[in-house]
Parts: C-alpha cells; sequence; structure tokens
C-alpha cells in the first residue's frame, strides 16, 4: 500500500508546479501577440482595397462632388490565379471563317438591273458600321444593286464626313463584287436626277420582312431609300448571309488612308513606350451617364445637371439609379475599372490607352484611375495638336483613331456594353480571340460596395470568379446568343483537331489530369452561370433625342406575299402587290432569283 501513496504524493507535485507554468507561457504569447499588433499595419493600409469615396452630401456649392484620392496607391498583387494576362490559351484553335458556299450565287446572276437600294445611317461611327453592314446584306436579300450608303449627318453627332472620308470606298465596292452589285451614285433617270422612294422599316427586320415589305415598293418605284438604318435587319439570318455580314464588317469595311497612317503612327507610339498596352473604351461623359439615369453620388449638382440633360429623351422614364446598378445597366467609374484590372493582376506598370470623350468630373473623376495606372495616355497625349487637326472636328474620324488602337491593343477593356464595346468584341473574337474584358457589372456592383470589407486576395478572387465568361474567351458566349455583331459565331471555326489537343493538355499527367479536369469542369459551370448573367438586356448606347420613333421589333403588320406571285417577283414582272395574299411564300425562290 506504501508504493502507490508515494506515486499519488509524486503525481499530486508534478501538477502542482504545472499551473504556474501554463500561466507563464499564456503570459509570454499574450505579449508577443500584443506586441506585433502594435507592429502590424491598420487593416484599412495599403495591403488592403481602399474604397476612394465620393462625398453625397447635398449641401454647399460643390454639391459633395468632391472625389478623395489617398496619397498611396492601392496595391494588389499579381499573378495569383496562374493566368496569361495578355493572351486567350485555347485562342489558337479557333479561327475566323467567312467564304461562302458554294451555294450562294454570285452577284451578277442574281442582281435585277432596275432596282436599287439607298441607305441613310444613324448615329455614330460604330453605329453607322452595322447599318452599312445589314445594307449590303439587305441589297442580296432584295437582290438589287446598293448604292453606297449615305451617313448621318443631322443628329446628335453632327458629323459631316461622307462615306468617302471615313471608309475606303473603292476597297469597299470591289472586295464585295462577287457578293452584291455596289455603285457610287443612282444613275440618272431618262437625263434627269431620280428621286428614290422613302420608305422606312422595324427594327430587327427578317429576310421574311424585307420581301413582304420592301421588294413589292421596289418593285414598283425601283429605287428605294430607307432612312434611320440601323438595327434594321434581324439578329439571326441564314449561315450565308451572315457569313456575308462578316465579310463586310471585318474585310470590306477599311479606314480610308489618312486615318489608317494617323492611326498605324498612334499604335506604333504606343509600342514604343511598352512591349504591351491595353485600350480603354470610357463612356463616362454627361450625356452617358444622363441616359442611363445612374448616380454616382455628387449630390443635389449631379441630380440636377445630369436630369436636365436627360430630359432632351422624351420617351425615357424616371430613372430608378439602384434598380439600374443592381442590374448591371451602369458603366463602371474610371475608379472602379482600375480596381478590377488591378484585381484581373495587371499591374501599376502597365501602360493604358484611354479613348473616351469629355469625362463627367474631368480630372478629379480620372484621378484615382491614374493613380492606379499613372502610364496614361490618349491621342491626345501622343500625338500633337497638329497631327490631329485634319480629325479633330469630325467626331467620327477621331472615333476612328480611337477604333484602330483599340483594336490593335493587346488587351481591350470596357466601362460599358455600347456599339464601339460589341463591335470591337466581335472583331478581336473573329480575329483570333484577342483579350476583350467587358465588366460583368451585375456582379461586380456587389463587390465594389463590399470591397472595404474584404482583404487583397479576398476581392481578387471574386472579381476573378465573375470575370469568367467576360474575358473573351473562345467559347466564353453560346453561339447565337447577343447581337451578331458582338458574337459573330457562324463566322468562327474551330481546328477539327482542337477538341483532341486540348484534351491531350489535360492528359500530361496523371495525378493533374483529375485536378485539371475538376477545374475544367468548375469553370465550364461558372461560365455557364456567368453567361446566364449577362447584361444582355443593358443597351447605354445613347439615340438621337430627335429620334423618337415607335418601330422596337414590331413587323408592323407586314404584308405577306403568296406563292402565286413567287415567280412574278422572281422574274421582276410584277409592278404591284396584293395586300390581301396568303402567307404561303416560297421564300427560296424568292432569295435565289
Amino acid at each position: 500500500m506504501a508504493i502507490p501513496r508515494r506515486r499519488h504524493q509524486h503525481h499530486h507535485s508534478r501538477v502542482r508546479f504545472l499551473f504556474p507554468a501554463i500561466f507563464a507561457v499564456s503570459a509570454i504569447i499574450l505579449f508577443l501577440f500584443l506586441f506585433l499588433s502594435i507592429l502590424a499595419p491598420s487593416p484599412n493600409d495599403d495591403n488592403h482595397l481602399r474604397h476612394l469615396r465620393r462625398d453625397d452630401s447635398s449641401g454647399g456649392k460643390g454639391g459633395g462632388n468632391e472625389i478623395k484620392v489617398p496619397s498611396s496607391r492601392v496595391k494588389i498583387s499579381a499573378g495569383v490565379h496562374n493566368r496569361d494576362l495578355w493572351s486567350s490559351k485555347n485562342s489558337k484553335f479557333f479561327y475566323g471563317c467567312s467564304n461562302a458556299s458554294s451555294k450562294f450565287a454570285k452577284a451578277k446572276t442574281i442582281t435585277h438591273p432596275n432596282r436599287y437600294l439607298l441607305i441613310v445611317t444613324s448615329g455614330g461611327l460604330n453605329q453607322q458600321r452595322t447599318g452599312i453592314t445589314d445594307a449590303v446584306v439587305a441589297a442580296r436579300i432584295l437582290n438589287a444593286t446598293l448604292v453606297v450608303p449615305k451617313l448621318d449627318k443631322t443628329s446628335f453627332w453632327k458629323d459631316s464626313s461622307d462615306f468617302s472620308d471615313i471608309f475606303d470606298v473603292d476597297w469597299f465596292i470591289k472586295h464585295l463584287t462577287t457578293d452584291v452589285t455596289i455603285i457610287k451614285d443612282l444613275p440618272l433617270r431618262r437625263g434627269q436626277i431620280w428621286t428614290p422612294h422613302r420608305m422606312r422599316v422595324p427594327r430587327k427586320c427578317s429576310d421574311r420582312c424585307y420581301i413582304n415589305r420592301v421588294l413589292p415598293v421596289l418593285m414598283k418605284r425601283h429605287a428605294v431609300q430607307i432612312s434611320k438604318f440601323d438595327y434594321r435587319l434581324a439578329n439571326k439570318l441564314d449561315t450565308d448571309l451572315q457569313k456575308l455580314r462578316c465579310r463586310v464588317n471585318y474585310h470590306a469595311l477599311k479606314f480610308a488612308d489618312p486615318i489608317l497612317k494617323m492611326g498605324e503612327k498612334l499604335v506604333q507610339r504606343m509600342r514604343m513606350s511598352s512591349k504591351h498596352y491595353i485600350a480603354l473604351h470610357l463612356r463616362f461623359e454627361p450625356d452617358m451617364l444622363a441616359f442611363s439615369g445612374c448616380y454616382y453620388g455628387g449630390g443635389d449638382k449631379e441630380r440636377t445637371e445630369l436630369g436636365k440633360i436627360r430630359r432632351r429623351w422624351k420617351t425615357l422614364h424616371n430613372s430608378n439609379p439602384e434598380k439600374a446598378r443592381r442590374q448591371g445597366r451602369c458603366p463602371l467609374t474610371p475608379e472602379e475599372v482600375g480596381l478590377m484590372l488591378r484585381a484581373l493582376g495587371y499591374g501599376e506598370d502597365v501602360h493604358i490607352y484611354v479613348a473616351s470623350g469629355e469625362v463627367y468630373g474631368g480630372e478629379e473623376t480620372l484621378a484615382p484611375l491614374k493613380a492606379l495606372f499613372p502610364n496614361f495616355y490618349s491621342k491626345d497625349t501622343i500625338a500633337s495638336k497638329e497631327e490631329l487637326e485634319p480629325f479633330s472636328t469630325y467626331s467620327s474620324r477621331m472615333a476612328a483613331l480611337d477604333f484602330i488602337v483599340c483594336d490593335e491593343s493587346d488587351v481591350f477593356v470596357t466601362n460599358n456594353n455600347g456599339n464601339m464595346a460589341k463591335i470591337l468584341a466581335g472583331r478581336r473574337r473573329y480575329f483570333g480571340h484577342k483579350p476583350t474584358i467587358r465588366p460583368n457589372a451585375k456582379k461586380l456592383n456587389r463587390v465594389f460596395l463590399n470591397r472595404n470589407n474584404m482583404t487583397t486576395e479576398e476581392f481578387s478572387s471574386r472579381v476573378h470568379t465573375f470575370q469568367r465568361g467576360f474575358m473573351g474567351d473562345p467559347k466564353e458566349v453560346r453561339p447565337g446568343r447577343g447581337e451578331f455583331h458582338e458574337n459573330p459565331s457562324t463566322c468562327i471555326c474551330e481546328d477539327a483537331e482542337a477538341e483532341k489537343k486540348m484534351d491531350w493538355d489535360h492528359r500530361k499527367s496523371g495525378k493533374d489530369n483529375v485536378a485539371k479536369k475538376k477545374d475544367g469542369d468548375d469553370r465550364k459551370k461558372d461560365i455557364e452561370a456567368v453567361v446566364h448573367d449577362e447584361n444582355v438586356d443593358y443597351e447605354p448606347e445613347m439615340t438621337d433625342p430627335e429620334d423618337e420613333e415607335e418601330d422596337e421589333d414590331n413587323p408592323l403588320g407586314e404584308v405577306s406575299l403568296g406563292s402565286s406571285k413567287a415567280e412574278a417577283l422572281s422574274n421582276g414582272t410584277s409592278t404591284d402587290y396584293d395586300s390581301s395574299m396568303s402567307e404561303d411564300t416560297e421564300l427560296d425562290e424568292l432569295l435565289s432569283d
């Protein structure tokens, strides 16, 4: 019994000395923690993303429109997500393909000698570009000769340029010779100037719509002029007509030599300053913001100024800024664009070219972006006034210079979903899927609102996640989704061995194969989820305030032609049409006559 008693006494002695030891160690750990807390930077220091606030105060003369810029720049680490910043991994497996099929008849065999189509475009440079492209296709549908389109000279943009001032008209006509007969001017009729019959067509008019609405008038009048021609052709057409769209947009529409040469100079100067550069198309003009109906924290001053401009569009409803932002309808601010790019891995040493008009708030609004990217350029900073003088009084020619620099950039970024953003996104897909970053505004809105409560890594990770499907990669958007000019899927072909080659990359190593397959499946799910979240209803491109037409997607009671008239229409002998005919028109026969 003595032995167990001694053991118990020994154990009690050890426990008695253990508590002071634990207390001493705990005290040391607590002291070290307090010491490190004093030395560590504040959570609001540069290692965390800052919310560069704009006061929302309605008092005072400034209306609270001051932008506060931190003295030190936001530090965002790059390369965390192991993505090539300047190219798309699988782009080499895809290429633009717009050649006509063997079934697509030559223009000289199907063009009727007494049918002339004239088009008057609408809007700015890129809106007119879509109009010109669709005009060629409309002429083909009608088997008519196209007169070189007239450009909009009277609306909001007020540019007096002719087609030949912006585009190489001779190249345009020659390149499309086999597809559509194009002439520079309407010929004289019986020795006198011919006044064409004027008419309108509804937006997104289908080939059937053109056959039923325009062709009968064209056959009777022989020369028809369609005005306000923007988005007047359906988004979905048969394959050969879609490929014709691509031949026009990506090959036939070449800028005039003076514009091309000046644009090339600007590109060369950007290349001299850096191996790679980003081009940002920044829409943040007062008119743009007013049209969007969004609010950016400028207090009563902003509401009054933008509200006055917004009233120019009589058909716009009262805006709901919070709802618009939640739905992704608000253009990102220059600061938000900069934060997005830094989160995606682009460092402060990256050179950025900014294509923009008048920025609301001026230099104060641009200051946060310039703080994030000090190597900040525009055509005004890399070209002299003398060099820009031939273009400076023409908005479309200046826009064409920006178009060239943006098109040639290594990465193209936009803060909006307007016409230039769409046209360039489609063009860059067609010519090799060069990185094209379009903000997923609906998702990023929540990230920007909460960025003060996130670490650098958290913010960057969320931006990466939400931007999947918005980076210009192959197959990130389903075929047929969105405007054809933005997603010309019919004109993008895939290497026959592409899938095999891409899968082969995943089979290089056993263990890595499983991880990569899982990552690929996760990415596919992310992209599919994001694609459903696209800002497909976001149409921020401004319309002309004077053009308050009511023809949105409305067939306007289009007249159908009976099959009994198809033969007459084909040989061009009919000079009138019967609006009471049935709807059994043989479109194939009409389109191939």
